[in-house]
Parts: structure tokens; C-alpha cells; sequence
């Protein structure tokens, strides 16, 4: 069995019945839907024209919301209809990244994750959908997909222009329209003007309107909702912590497995600075939930299959790498080192990159499917971690072996940031979203910020730590490993905000 719905744009008037009755029996708060009718408006007067598109859930057979929620509070049931248990979810608003299509939202009210759930209680009780009971044209079916006798499954295989939203995301989606304007569903085919119909869109997609520009240049949106970014500058800094600390710990392994003395930077700086990032980043991804009393949940209840609970555990592993080394450095157990040093680096290793997986899982957000992810955030954290340890080096006054190495981690991290960067963002991508987030970056809305802010003095600090690199002054080693770590902050401000304001709907 597979509930879908079927929308006939052909016979929808654009009335919003089934919006209004989807909030009175949900009880969805003002200013939030779980179904919406869009409106998109081409031409030029008289020869005008106005499109609608019912949106909400897709409820795909292949669910990335599910996939990536850490508590199993977004699950698929065994009729095919993607439900959500708002008591297991902590708000944390992966599942909004997951969605390709803009169907996930934080109630106001309970801040918990909310979508169309198909009225699944109405299911339970043998009946229709309320949007289905008060559409006044029959335009939305819904029903079995799989049963070929069932009105549905009729429609969708006699209909001939049967179309569904962003079919190459490849998440099998069980809406599907009919007659449907391409303009409609292809939200970079309509960017929004100046004003909706009856209101000014979102700051949001005002800001971003420029970003893109479809087929028909008459073609605008003129009625939709507001989707605003999911994850701010909480979880932009906590990607450079993480990879400060990690990159902290990385260096003092590798010292220890090459068999060079960084004194009390490497035995006891390092494993701090890895630990105080750790706790760094647990206190902002808490921070960042909606429900934060609830951050346990991630272990009573996670899903194994979410880079979130297994991203928990590599933090946990590399907080434990921090706490053996830093007893192993009060004890001036040398050897120790030496044997922690390979566990050590591989812990550092999976702090700093399981974000690339994480992401993948963020299927919604295209410009972070890219296969640079891993080894870019493994540069970041070489950069910015060897920066924190030349600072230390340069405090303690370190010999020169010891400024040498992480001067050159330094030098090494930061043009492979730069060279990954312009890989990532210059190069060939996967999808016209991919495309229009990275152009932004590159040389739109964001330029002056990625140019200015990132890159420009990561290549100072690159240049400076480099007149470090036989190991002869510490103290320019020092100053570039500061002025990577504001450089980085920027970057990832910039490559978050990028890759969540392509809309999605």
C-alpha cells in the first residue's frame, strides 16, 4: 500500500479551502501551513495568465526527513504516509534541510517539527483528508497508488501531463500534479518582485530575488509563504570550533607520531583547546534546538542512521582522545603519546569531517552535496587548529621543529581551503540549485563578504605563516594562525546562508 494524493490544476480555482481547513483541523498557528496554494502570474496585460499549485508533504517513498531526524520523530508508516510524533522531536530543525520541497516547519506553539501528515487520524478512521472533504472541484485524490483499481492510480496513469516536484532530487514523491505549470513547481522558474498580491513577500525571498532568473522573464511568483533560514550563526561557529579543536588535536598527534617535542602546547594545550571546543560545540547545538530540554533524546532514542546521533558519537570519542592525552601529558608519560597518537589522529579526523555526512543527508540544500565536503572541512580544521597551536607554541616559546610543523599544517590547510573553495564553488554542479547558491557565493549577494572576508586573509595568513615554515619565527606563525580564524567564521556564515536561500517551493 502507498496513500499519495493526485492534484488537478486544471479544475483548482486557487480558492483555499484546503488551506483553511487544513489549519482549523490541525489547529496550525498564524502565519504557518502545512498546505498552501501558490500563485504565479506570466504574461503581459491582456494576454495575462495565473497559475496555481496546492504545495505540501510529498510523503516520498525514499524520505530524507526521516533519514536524517535523530529521535525517529519523522517515520514512515507501513501505508506509505511520512507521520511525525512531536513528542520524540527536539527541534533541530534538520529535517527542514532535508525536504527538497519546503514542507517542514517549527510550530509556533509546541516548537516541534509540523507537516501535512495526510490527516493519518482521519485515515485510521476510514476517512478522507479534510482538504480532500471541502475542495469545491474534486481537484485533489487521494488513495492507493499501488492498487490499480483505485480512483488515484486511474488518474495518475490516464492523465497525460502528470508532473512532480523536484523529480531529480530521486525521493519518489507521491504527489503528483496534473496540468500543473512548470513556472509553478520549479521555484527558480519564478522569482518574486516587489510585492505579492496582497502583501510584501518575506525579507527572505525579497533579498534573494535577484539570486535567479527563469525562463519567462514575466513570470512571477505572487503569492506564497515564508521559509526563513532553519540554521544561523550558531552552527556556522559551531563548524569552526569543532574545527579548532579538532584541528588542535590533530597537530599534537601527528608531532607525536613523527617523534617531535612540542612541549606543553602539544602534551597539555592541545587536548584543552580540543576539549573546551568539544563543549564549545555540544553547548551551541543545544543551544540551537527548540526544544533543548529534550537534547537527551539523542541518545535514549536516536536513530543510528542519522549523521546527528552518530556526529554525537565522534564528538564523544574525540572528547575522550582529549581527556587520555591531557592525562597522559600530566603524567609525562612521553610513550603514551606515541601510542595514543594514531588513535588520537583518526578521532580528530572524524570530529572534523563527519559534517560532509551530516549535510549529505541535507538533501534539500544542494550546494552542500558535494563530494569536496570531507576533505575541505579536514583543511579547515588543519588550518584553524594549527593556527591555535602556533599561538600556543609561540606563548611557550617552543623549539624550532615544533613552530615548523605547525606552521606548516598552517600553510598546507589554508591553500587547500582556497584551492577546495574555488573547486567547490567554481567548478561543475549537480543541479541548477547547486548552481545558483554557488554563483551567489562567488560572485553575487555574497561576494564581497566570501572575497573580502574569507579568502583574501586566509591567502595574508597563509603568506605570513609561511615565513615560518623552517620554524625560525614563531611569532609569524602566531599571527596567521589568528587571522584564519575570523577568516573561516566568515566563510562558514557565507556557505550556510548560501545554501539555504535557493527556495525550495
Amino acid at each position: 500500500m502507498r496513500y499519495g494524493f493526485a492534484i488537478d490544476q486544471r479544475t483548482c480555482i486557487g480558492c483555499h479551502a484546503c488551506t483553511v481547513a487544513c489549519k482549523t483541523e490541525h489547529q496550525v498557528p498564524v502565519g504557518q501551513f502545512r498546505t498552501w496554494v501558490k500563485y504565479v502570474d506570466s504574461g503581459t496585460f491582456p494576454d495575462s495568465k495565473r497559475d496555481f499549485g496546492v504545495m505540501r508533504c510529498n510523503h516520498c517513498t525514499d524520505a530524507p526527513c526521516g533519514k536524517i531526524c535523530p529521535t525517529n520523530a519523522l517515520f514512515t508508516r507501513d501505508d506509505g504516509i511520512v507521520d511525525f510524533d512531536s513528542g520524540a522531536c527536539i527541534g533541530c530543525k534538520s529535517c527542514m534541510q532535508a525536504c527538497p520541497y519546503d514542507a517542514i516547519y517549527i510550530d509556533d506553539d509546541t516548537k516541534t517539527a509540523a507537516k501535512c501528515n495526510f490527516c493519518a487520524h482521519r485515515i485510521d478512521d476510514g476517512l478522507e483528508p479534510a482538504c480532500v472533504v471541502v475542495c469545491p472541484t474534486h481537484s485533489i485524490w487521494v488513495g492507493d497508488l499501488e492498487d490499480e483499481s483505485s480512483g488515484i492510480a486511474q488518474l495518475v496513469a490516464s492523465a497525460g501531463d502528470v508532473a512532480v516536484r523536484a523529480p531529480d532530487q530521486g525521493t519518489g514523491p507521491n504527489v503528483f500534479y496534473l496540468g500543473a505549470a512548470h513556472a509553478v513547481l520549479e521555484p527558480l522558474e519564478a522569482p518574486v518582485r516587489d510585492t505579492y498580491l496582497w502583501a510584501r513577500p518575506d525579507a527572505l525571498r525579497l533579498t534573494t530575488a535577484g539570486d535567479f532568473e527563469g525562463s519567462d522573464p514575466t513570470a512571477a511568483t505572487t503569492l506564497n509563504t515564508s521559509h526563513p533560514r532553519p540554521w544561523g550563526w550558531r552552527v556556522a561557529t559551531y563548524l569552526w570550533a569543532k574545527g579548532v579543536g579538532a584541528g588542535a588535536l590533530f597537530v599534537a598527534a601527528l608531532a607525536a607520531v613523527l617523534g617531535i617535542d612540542l612541549g606543553w602546547a602539544g602534551d597539555l594545550g592541545a587536548p584543552v583547546v580540543g576539549a573546551v571546543a568539544a563543549a564549545a560545540t555540544g553547548i551551541l547545538l543545544v543551544w540551537d534546538l527548540k526544544r533543548p530540554d529534550r537534547f537527551y533524546f539523542l541518545f535514549t532514542r536516536g536513530n543510528q542512521g542519522s549523521w546527528l546521533v552518530l556526529g554525537g558519537y565522534c564528538l564523544l570519542a574525540f572528547g575522550a582522545a582529549c581527556v587520555a592525552w591531557f592525562v597522559a601529558g600530566l603524567a609525562d608519560a612521553g610513550g603514551v603519546h606515541q601510542v595514543l597518537g594514531w588513535p588520537a589522529f583518526l578521532a580528530a579526523v572524524m570530529a572534523a569531517g563527519y559534517t560532509a555526512m551530516l549535510f549529505a543527508q541535507a538533501e534539500g540544500r544542494d550546494l552542500w552535496q558535494s563530494r569536496w565536503l570531507f576533505p575541505h572541512l579536514l583543511a579547515q580544521a588543519a588550518m584553524t587548529g594549527a593556527g591555535a597551536m602556533a599561538v600556543l607554541l609561540a606563548a611557550g616559546g617552543a623549539d624550532g621543529a615544533g613552530t615548523a610543523l605547525a606552521s606548516r599544517v598552517l600553510v598546507v590547510g589554508a591553500a587547500l581551503h582556497v584551492v577546495l573553495t574555488l573547486l567547490d564553488l567554481g567548478g561543475r554542479h549537480h543541479s541548477r540549485r547547486a548552481e545558483v547558491a554557488a554563483r551567489t557565493m562567488l560572485a553575487g549577494r555574497y561576494r564581497t563578504l566570501l572575497w573580502g572576508g574569507a579568502i583574501a586573509p586566509t591567502v595574508v595568513a597563509l603568506a605570513v605563516a609561511a615565513l615560518s615554515w623552517n620554524g625560525d619565527l614563531a611569532w609569524t606563525a602566531a599571527l596567521g594562525g589568528v587571522l584564519v580564524q575570523p577568516a573561516l567564521l566568515v566563510y562558514e556564515s557565507v556557505y550556510l546562508k548560501a545554501g539555504q536561500d535557493v527556495p525550495l517551493s
